[in-house]
């Protein structure tokens, strides 16, 4: 939902500042490896408990993944290794991130709740696995309620407001859900529109 409507005003907003980290010297791969150290500070911070601190890191972990784009193209040095790079970054953060929310249920929460965030994870890697797949074949799977800025932004809630963790991950989940439903059934399509009469 986030990057058909408003992922190309953002990083309208953005190109002046990656332009001025880019005349400091700053790269996008660094920026990229900053936000993967961000997101395992976070998880740590998050399992061990102190949530409103695991926010901050949180927020720390995406604020690279904005700015790496920005950067790239402010530099000129976009390209293929880039993007995957960038890619690769992103599954690694949202694996220490839910890593991190699993760990703080196991301890803290009885019977099986710490497999939600597990489900989560798995779900969400299958929302980016059919993207990149689709796109491999040359098809469009974007769009979709739940995409990753849409659970930065729901888990930071959950993450502020404790009592709410849990149903907001279960929201998470099923609208998680909802999107992999989603692309699977657009690309369905489009696929079917190429097969043979």
């Amino acid at each position: 939902m986030f990057d058909g409507n408003w992922r190309a005003a953002v990083n309208r907003g953005l190109d002046p500042v990656g332009a001025v980290l880019c005349r400091t010297g700053v790269s996008a791969d660094a920026v990229t490896a900053f936000g993967i150290v961000m997101a395992g500070v976070a998880a740590a911070v998050i399992a061990s408990g102190r949530l409103i601190y695991g926010l901050v890191f949180l927020i720390l972990t995406g604020l690279p993944d904005a700015l790496d784009g920005p950067i790239a193209k402010a530099s000129g040095t976009s390209s293929v290794r880039g993007a995957f790079f960038d890619s690769v970054s992103d599954r690694v953060c949202d694996a220490l991130l839910f890593g991190g929310v699993a760990w703080y249920l196991g301890a803290n929460e009885p019977g099986h709740v710490f497999m939600l965030p597990v489900a989560l994870m798995a779900v969400a890697m299958l929302v980016s696995y059919q993207r990149a797949k689709a796109e491999s074949l040359g098809f469009d799977a974007k769009g979709g309620l739940m995409e990753r800025a849409e659970r930065f932004i729901v888990l930071g809630a959950g993450l502020a407001f404790s009592f709410i963790l849990i149903p907001v991950l279960w929201a998470m989940l099923v609208l998680t859900a909802a999107t992999a439903l989603h692309r699977f059934v657009k690309v369905w399509r489009q696929a079917g529109d190429l097969s043979p009469p």
